[in-house]
This record gives C-alpha cells, sequence and structure tokens, in this order.
C-alpha cells in the first residue's frame, strides 16, 4: 500500500489554506499528487405547494453564493500549492459527491469544520458516513492541523475486517513510525486476544514496522477513552482503528468506538471500513 494520490476535501464556509498546507505537507513527504476537493449543495425544503416562487429565488441566490465561494476557495488552493495539485468542484451534496470522487485517490484527508456549520450537511462532509462509504482510508485531521508525520502510532485493534483493512491502509504511516503500539481491548477470551493481537504484530514487523503490542483488560468499559489515554500517554500523533458501522434507511450507525473516536479532535484519527 502506497499513497501516490491524495484528495484533500475544503469546506466551503472555512479557509482554504490550513487544511491545504496540512495535505500538501503529507503529499510532499509521499510524493503523492494532491487533488483539492470542494462541494456544497443548494437545495432548499419549503413544505408544502406555497413558496415555490421563493424557493427558487433562495435556491438561486445559493447556488450563486456557493459558486463564488468556490471559486474563491479554488483560488486559495492554487496559492498553497501552485502547479503541485489539481481541483475538482462540485454543487450537490458534499459527502455523496465526495465518496463518490474517493475512486481517484489513495486517501482521503478531511477535518472538523467550523463550529456554526458543524451540523449542516448541505455545506459540511458527514465523516461517518464518509469512512463508511468512500472506500478509501479516510484520515480526519487533528483540530490544531499541526503537519503530520507520526512517529508514534495507536492501532485500536478488533479482530475484523474493518480493523484487518485499517492496518493495511494505515502501513504507509506505520512503515515510518519509531513506535506503533497495536492495543486491544479484551471483550471475552483473552486468550484469543492475544492470539490474535499477536499476529497482528508479526505481521507488522514483517512489513519492517516496530510495533508491539498491549492487551487491555474487560474493566475498560470505554474502550475509546482508554484508546485516547494510551495515545496521549505514549504521545502518539496518529491512532488508526476500523470504521464500524452499518446503512439504516436513512442514516448510518455507529459502533461505539467508531463514533467517539469521530469525535476526538485532539489527534488525527485514520480510519478504514
Amino acid at each position: 500500500m502506497i499513497f501516490n494520490t491524495i484528495m484533500v476535501q475544503l469546506d466551503v464556509d472555512s479557509p482554504a489554506a490550513p487544511r491545504t498546507t496540512y495535505a500538501l505537507e503529507l503529499a510532499r513527504r509521499f510524493e503523492a499528487t494532491l487533488i483539492g476537493f470542494a462541494a456544497a449543495d443548494a437545495y432548499v425544503f419549503v413544505p408544502g405547494d406555497d413558496g415555490g416562487m421563493a424557493a427558487a429565488e433562495i435556491m438561486r441566490q445559493r447556488l450563486t453564493e456557493i459558486e463564488d465561494r468556490l471559486k474563491i476557495l479554488k483560488e486559495e488552493f492554487l496559492a498553497v500549492v501552485g502547479d503541485e495539485a489539481s481541483w475538482r468542484e462540485e454543487i450537490g451534496d458534499p459527502t455523496r459527491l465526495l465518496a463518490m470522487h474517493a475512486r481517484a485517490a489513495d486517501l482521503i484527508v478531511t477535518g472538523a469544520p467550523a463550529s456554526g456549520v458543524a451540523g449542516d450537511h448541505h455545506r459540511v462532509v458527514d465523516t461517518g458516513a464518509l469512512v463508511l462509504s468512500a472506500g478509501r482510508p479516510v484520515l480526519i485531521a487533528a483540530d490544531g492541523l499541526a503537519p503530520l508525520d507520526p512517529k508514534k502510532v495507536v492501532v485500536a485493534w478488533k479482530d475484523s475486517r474493518e480493523a484487518r483493512r485499517a492496518v493495511i491502509d494505515a502501513l504507509p504511516f506505520l512503515t515510518g513510525a519509531q513506535d506503533v503500539l497495536v492495543a486491544t481491548v479484551e471483550e471475552q477470551n483473552q486468550r484469543d486476544a492475544r492470539e490474535s493481537i499477536g499476529d497482528v504484530v508479526r505481521f507488522l514487523m514483517r512489513h519492517g514496522v516496530k510495533a508491539r503490542s498491549e492487551v487491555l483488560g474487560a474493566g475498560h468499559a470505554d474502550a475509546c477513552e482508554t484508546v485516547t489515554e494510551l495515545a496521549r500517554g505514549m504521545g502518539a500523533e496518529l491512532v488508526v482503528a476500523g470504521g464500524y458501522g452499518h446503512s439504516r434507511v436513512r442514516e448510518w450507525a455507529f459502533g461505539g468506538m467508531t463514533r467517539s473516536l469521530l469525535k476526538q479532535g485532539s489527534v488525527n484519527r485514520l480510519f478504514s471500513n
């Protein structure tokens, strides 16, 4: 697994430069092509038959506003990257469109949206839904957007398809790290947990990763908090985890670990599904 192409998602209501700079540093480190992406939806819901003309006018104004913002974002993005990247933009659901464009990249980079629009999925990406639909690893940047070259990494291990996928997808980061801790919370059988995590460590070591393991007792009720504390205690810059969830009729439902880690803005998180 290598990162030849990295796609960075930008929010229409946030400056482009901070997240662009973060992604550009990654692209330079991996000698990867960088693609900038932004989208927003001008959708307006008006109940009943009233207000059709008013709704059409509001949509026209919103569409113009979004197009103007996309133009500004593109200019800001290109001002940072110069000739080192390309640009894509769309009008429509940003999560669905980003997941579709993910076909062009090895890694998707996103982050927390501005607080004022965090819940508006017509203008910002739903990171949880993105993890489960992109078919690519998703790197959610820490809130501070400090350049990421992780020397210490925590792998939140659970013997599942999603975690196995995450380990493979994270190899470009893991092979460059000085200390990789594979941690799992004992759920039922401690022997099975140790056998499982032992296989992962041996697999990583065969790929040149400096890996070690830790099995946490079943008494750790909040697995996410435990993993976060481990990362904080060892000074880890990155947590790698499987994105566990499933699709319901109109929403994504997540396991507790995924749901909690999605909110942990103090650390960079790489999810695969």
